[in-house]
């Protein structure tokens, strides 16, 4: 069974019978404003990938961590990690990404949801812990002091802590990327959110050598494409453009907040890619912007909304007016 995600916007289009170039796509929590992909050159196109090409070095320097794999984004990794390991206990924060708890079921394993505040309580039954941090959809972050702790427990009996920094790249401080590798922790970084290039399907694990090695092994050759490669490479050592979009999604995410405020969506969880709104009608606030063309993420445990950000002045007028007509309906 194939999990439903944000970025379906063809099947809104057909769905709510509006054409595709009217819609405000904010369900994906990407950076609207992406890296700008310089031209390829045209022998990128006519080779296969090779390893020395220079996208691990560039890596390396970017996450600080000599000891990585590049991988067809982190969801790859996500679906082959659980191949990697005998029946085990898997805790996972709920609610999360729901791709970790299908690729750990799916495996055979045992999963145990768990509140963030629940997580001391049960560390000592897990064999595994699984974070997304900061957490897509809550935006609840998990402090080194905190992962470092249960990643001790874990390292007693053999266990992994993986934690999903998909989202942390506006926040590099958070990042467990340069402890790397240590015993049982594996980090996953993607290219798509931050650097809105989930088109490529680029993302990288971090992790001791020898996990590297059998997850390299399971998910063969040419695992990116020399495009992806090439373009993954230009924007990890574009630290200009980096430092620019940092500041920037910040003041949009702060504008969003301050938005949806104004029409009593309270966002309960913050990233500087996306505001997390727990509503009770939120099936019908999705219903009412999906007819004034806004495309947002609902999710159905708890009752609420993911808002990514607008690109440019005309998306936010374009939210503006949707807000102001439901709200309108809501009166």
């Amino acid at each position: 069974m194939l999990l439903k995600h944000g970025g379906r916007l063809l099947e809104a289009a057909q769905k709510y019978q509006i054409p595709v170039s009217d819609w405000l796509d904010l369900s994906t929590g990407i950076n609207p404003n992406g890296y700008p992909v310089p031209k390829i050159p045209d022998a990128v196109w006519l080779r296969l990938p090779e390893n020395l090409d220079g996208l691990i070095a560039v890596a390396q320097q970017y996450y600080q961590c000599a000891s990585l794999l590049a991988v067809a984004g982190s969801q790859a990794a996500i679906q082959a990690l659980p191949q990697l390991r005998k029946a085990s206990v898997v805790g996972l924060v709920t609610p999360s990404y729901a791709e970790h708890a299908h690729a750990w079921q799916k495996a055979g394993h045992i999963i145990v949801s768990l509140s963030a505040n629940d997580i001391d309580l049960h560390i000592h039954q897990l064999d595994c812990l699984v974070l997304v941090n900061p957490n897509n959809p809550s935006a609840c972050q998990f402090s080194k002091e905190q992962c470092f702790a249960w990643l001790d427990v874990l390292q007693k009996k053999k266990g992994w802590l993986i934690v999903d920094e998909a989202f942390i790249d506006c926040m590099p401080e958070l990042s467990l990327s340069r402890y790397a590798p240590l015993k049982g922790l594996i980090v996953l970084r993607s290219i798509g959110k931050f650097f809105g290039l989930a088109g490529i399907r680029a993302g990288f694990v971090l992790a001791e050598a020898d996990i590297l090695n059998q997850l390299n092994e399971l998910l063969g050759p040419w695992a990116l494409s020399h495009p992806t490669r090439f373009v993954t490479a230009c924007a990890l050592q574009d630290k200009p453009w980096q430092d620019v979009a940092r500041v920037q999604l910040q003041l949009d995410s702060q504008r969003l907040a301050h938005l949806l405020g104004d029409y009593q969506l309270i966002p309960a969880g913050s990233t500087p890619l996306f505001q997390w709104v727990v509503v009770e009608n939120a099936e019908e606030i999705h219903y009412l912007l999906a007819k004034q063309a806004v495309f947002t993420r609902l999710f159905a445990q708890p009752a609420s909304l993911r808002f990514g950000l607008p690109a440019n002045e005309s998306e936010w007028a374009h939210l503006t007016s949707a807000l102001q007509a439901i709200s309108f309906k809501g009166k």
